[in-house]
C-alpha cells in the first residue's frame, strides 16, 4: 500500500522559508517520479513541482519558479521542497504525490489515491 506522509508545514511571514518533507513507503521509491501539488481554500488542486525517479530532471511551475525547489534521496525514501521567498498566495494545504511513470510531466497531477495527507502552509503577517 502507497504511503505518504509530509511535514514541515506551518505558519511563516512573507519572504520567509519552509522545507517540506515526505516520507514514502509501500512502493519501490526510486522507481517512480514524485510531484507536488497544493490545493488553496476554495480552489482546485495546482501542480506545483514534479522530479524524475533518480532526481536529475524537475520541473516547477511558473508561479513557483525561481523560489521553490524540489529534491529526493531515493537512499531515505524522502522527497522535499524547499520553498523561499514566500508569498500570501503560497497559501494551501501542500501533498506530496507518487507518479505513475518514472520521469516528470509538467502541470500533469497524479490521481488522488497516490497523495499523502497534506501539510498545511500559511503565509500571513
Amino acid at each position: 500500500e502507497v504511503q505518504l506522509v509530509e511535514s514541515g508545514g506551518g505558519l511563516v511571514q512573507p519572504g520567509g522559508s519552509l522545507r517540506l518533507s515526505c516520507a514514502a513507503s509501500g512502493f519501490t521509491f526510486s522507481n517512480y517520479a514524485m510531484s507536488w501539488v497544493r490545493q488553496a481554500p476554495g480552489k482546485g488542486p495546482e501542480w506545483v513541482s514534479g522530479i524524475n525517479n533518480g532526481g536529475s530532471s524537475t520541473r516547477y511551475a511558473d508561479s513557483v519558479k525561481g523560489r521553490f525547489a524540489i529534491s529526493r534521496d531515493n537512499a531515505k525514501n524522502t522527497l522535499y521542497l524547499q520553498m523561499n521567498s514566500l508569498k500570501p498566495e503560497d497559501t494551501a494545504v501542500y501533498y506530496c504525490a507518487k507518479d505513475s511513470l518514472s520521469w516528470v510531466v509538467s502541470g500533469k497531477i497524479p490521481i488522488r489515491d497516490y497523495w499523502g495527507q497534506g501539510t498545511q502552509v500559511t503565509v500571513s503577517s
